[in-house]
Parts: structure tokens; C-alpha cells; sequence
């Protein structure tokens, strides 16, 4: 059976799952350094909803920076309103700042589109920007104003595993700013976020 919540024309998942899919919806919390990197370089004016919040790591980086931020996940991981699910939603908000699930990323962009008044960033593999469906679906009609590539590598690890080894994933974050002007600036964030020396 398809499922829109990952390919925006229908298309079928891929069967291969990561190990947190295996007992539920996705969930490898946001290490805080890399929503850091995200607030140093881009302004965000009016409220933030994080929508897909965990544990509310990236929700309280957030609002560490003194952002005022509306937190919501489907699944109760112990932060924020649980039971939304943000693909089914109807509420707008200024901005929208989350690290999606990873088996639904395109539906998210698509909410994005909706429902952001001003930026929605998503914290996405750099890969996503490949693609013929997300070409087709996604970059040729609403391409991202920015992508902030990480000049070092995120590991992700599922809540309580230990910690130990580095990724081998590039991510970024995508930005979409429904102010800025048409086209898409490819940025990078300086070295140092994740060793705390910036």
C-alpha cells in the first residue's frame, strides 16, 4: 500500500528500516550543538513550533536563545503536546524548526509550505537534495532559500544508547523563508559547533 507521508506522488517506502522504526516512529534526539549552529546563523522572528520534539533536546535549545517555542509530537517521549500529528494539522505558526522523521521528510516540507507564516527548517540528510521525485515534487516548485551544510558530521544515536564512534552521514539544515528572494543559497556552518569551541 502506498503512503503519501513519504513519497509526495504516492510512491512506496523503502523496506529497509532503521533500528528505532523497528518498535515505533522514529526517534534519534538532535544533539543541541547542531540547533545551535541553526539560531547563530538564521533570525527567527515570532514563535517557533518544533513539531516533531522528542524529548524536547532541540525544544529547549530553543528556547534557551529565548525564542518562544510551541512544542508537539505524535508519540509521548516525556516534552511538549503529544498526539499532534503534524502531517494532519491545521495550525499555523510564524516558524517551524524541527529534525523530522526520517520516513516522512517530504510530507513534512510539504506542512512546511503550508503552514510556516515566515521560515520552516528542517534538519535533513544532505542527500535529500538528490532525487527525481523530490526534483519534480519539491525543489523545482518551492526550492529551500538556504541549505546550511554542517562542516562537521551529526552522530545520531537513539535515546539511552551509548555513545561511542562518529557518523558517516552528511547533514544539513534546509531553510525555506517565504520573504526571501527566489533561488537557493548553498552555506556552510563553521567549524567548531560541535567541539563547543564556537
Amino acid at each position: 500500500m502506498s503512503d503519501p507521508t513519504y513519497h509526495l506522488n504516492g510512491g512506496f517506502k523503502p523496506t529497509a528500516k532503521r533500528r528505532a522504526d523497528l518498535d515505533g516512529p522514529d526517534f534519534f534526539p538532535t544533539p543541541a550543538w547542531a540547533t545551535r549552529a541553526l539560531i547563530d546563523n538564521e533570525v527567527f522572528d515570532g514563535e517557533i513550533w518544533e513539531c516533531a520534539c522528542g524529548d524536547g533536546g532541540m525544544a529547549r535549545v530553543l528556547e534557551e536563545a529565548g525564542h518562544d517555542v510551541y512544542a508537539s509530537d505524535l508519540c509521548a517521549r516525556g516534552y511538549g503536546e503529544t498526539g499532534v500529528d503534524f502531517l494532519a494539522a491545521t495550525r499555523m505558526a510564524d516558524n517551524i524548526v524541527t529534525n523530522p522523521p526520517y520516513n516522512c521528510a517530504e510530507g513534512f516540507v510539504a506542512q512546511g509550505m503550508t503552514l510556516a507564516h515566515k521560515k520552516f527548517a528542517l534538519l535533513l540528510r544532505l542527500a535529500f537534495l538528490e532525487g527525481a521525485n523530490r526534483a519534480e515534487t519539491i525543489f523545482l516548485k518551492h526550492p529551500p532559500s538556504r541549505v546550511w551544510v554542517f562542516a562537521e558530521r551529526i552522530t545520531f544515536y537513539m535515546k539511552g544508547a551509548a555513545k561511542a564512534g562518529n557518523g558517516t552521514t552528511a547533514y544539513a539544515w534546509f531553510v525555506w523563508d517565504k520573504h526571501a528572494k527566489p533561488g537557493t543559497e548553498l552555506k556552510w556552518f563553521k567549524p567548531g559547533y560541535k567541539s563547543g569551541t564556537r
